[in-house]
């Protein structure tokens, strides 16, 4: 049974990256709305979601993707914070410009017919451009702090999680780390890289950057040749065979 679920898992990603990178293709046309929206015949309606909140990190707009099949297309969204898509999407379904639809603030699923793809994207780019959609530009990396490897403490973890619980409207805060130098790398499974990195105090934080390698970050860390960097993440705690440690 393993074995047959980490075969299915492998189709998937295979899947995943054809349509993600069908979907990128399609992005130079998408500069003058406030929603990304991107439709393909024959793209699977499992990766369709995956895939718009990819797209959504790398332009920082709302963003449709729809698999087309038979006449049909079936969509997942993805919203940035500040931007309801959920409503949005409910509307168009009310005007009949979907067949369904619905969702909440940061995700949404649609049906359609083929022929009301443009309409109805057109129509949700005009709804999502009125609540400020496509005039937030270029993501920006918002950090809460600077801290050194050593002050990541297992006690300050447990207070700021006190202060939680953290979501879409509060996330947890980001700390920053100036000129570390990583001392251990290791790629796990096929997209993410664990390693650890520290400054000249001697003191060394391990870490895990989740999806590194799709984008050039992955590669860039991996090949460090002992390069200085600056590093951003969340602090949480990692608990292995009842030892605590910080983990950014």
């Amino acid at each position: 049974i393993a074995g047959r679920l980490n075969l299915l898992n492998e189709e998937r990603r295979a899947v995943e990256a054809e349509v993600q990178e069908a979907a990128e293709m399609q992005l130079a046309a998408q500069h003058n709305r406030a929603v990304v929206a991107i439709a393909g015949h024959g793209w699977h309606p499992g990766v369709v979601g995956i895939v718009a909140a990819r797209i959504k990190e790398i332009t920082n707009r709302p963003t449709v993707i729809i698999g087309i099949e038979n006449g049909e297309g079936k969509g997942s969204g993805r919203s940035v914070s500040g931007i309801d898509l959920g409503a949005s999407v409910q509307r168009l379904a009310r005007e009949g410009l979907l067949s369904k639809g619905g969702g909440h603030k940061m995700a949404a699923g649609l049906s359609l017919a083929e022929g009301s793809i443009e309409a109805a994207m057109a129509r949700l780019s005009e709804l999502l451009g009125k609540q400020g959609a496509g005039q937030q530009g270029p993501k920006d990396l918002r950090l809460d702090g600077v801290l050194m490897p050593g002050a990541a403490t297992v006690d300050l973890i447990e207070q700021l999680d006190a202060v939680g619980p953290f979501g879409a409207a509060a996330p947890a805060p980001r700390f920053g780390f100036a000129n570390m130098q990583i001392s251990f790398c290791k790629r796990v499974g096929t997209a993410h890289l664990k390693l650890r990195f520290g400054d000249s105090s001697g003191a060394q934080l391990d870490a895990i950057a989740f999806g590194a390698f799709d984008s050039a970050l992955g590669c860039v860390l991996e090949g460090h040749g002992g390069a200085f960097f600056h590093v951003a993440g969340r602090l949480e705690i990692n608990e292995w065979r009842g030892r605590k440690t910080p983990q950014v």
